[in-house]
């Protein structure tokens, strides 16, 4: 377990700097300049990543069962995770009606994606990788929203072709991570 908290304090570490030490952030930007600190950012990014894939497998061989979540839960959290794909494509969609009103889909994406795995799954790896990223989402959109607020930041949507495009390969990324990329990365078949 010591593995995945290494992993997940390294991973939203670094992803909460803006929110926690931004005076910070913006000094090693100066200092660093942005190529330096983009590298370094994904240096600690990638190390943290690691760390949560394998920490979590091996959490995984020897689970620790906090629940038993009912059958239906994974059908609910499957249509949340395409909810959430929707989401984080939207977020490099320009122009969408999507990004236009929720401002940061992709941190609320990050949110439903966990929360959707929080519902479905019951041992207490799943509550400390799923809850870790809840949380942090949630912390991370409410300052992104306040900062927005205090710089008076608009989205501004570019018509619903941008939106159906974002829903189109959103659902298509979902489709084929579900068959196929979620049972070769993580193990396990969302639809078995």
């Amino acid at each position: 377990m010591l593995v995945l908290i290494a992993g997940l304090l390294l991973f939203l570490g670094v992803h909460s700097t803006r929110v926690f030490a931004d005076g910070w952030r913006t000094l090693q930007l100066q200092r660093l300049g942005l190529g330096r600190w983009k590298l370094l950012y994904t240096a600690v990014s990638l190390a943290g990543f690691a760390l949560i894939v394998w920490g979590f497998g091996l959490a995984r061989a020897d689970p620790v069962v906090l629940w038993s979540p009912p059958r239906w839960t994974h059908h609910l959290a499957a249509l949340l995770v395409l909810l959430a794909f929707i989401l984080v494509v939207a977020a490099y969609v320009p122009g969408t009606r999507i990004k236009s009103m929720v401002g940061h889909p992709m941190v609320l994406g990050v949110k439903v994606w966990a929360a959707a795995h929080l519902l479905a799954n019951g041992t207490l790896a799943d509550v400390l990788l799923f809850g870790s990223f809840l949380v942090w989402a949630i912390v991370t959109y409410a300052a992104a929203r306040r900062r927005d607020r205090a710089a008076g930041a608009r989205y501004v949507a570019a018509g619903l072709g941008r939106d159906a495009l974002a829903v189109a390969i959103g659902v298509a990324a979902f489709g084929a991570f579900a068959a196929f990329g979620h049972r070769w990365l993580i193990g396990v078949d969302p639809f078995a």
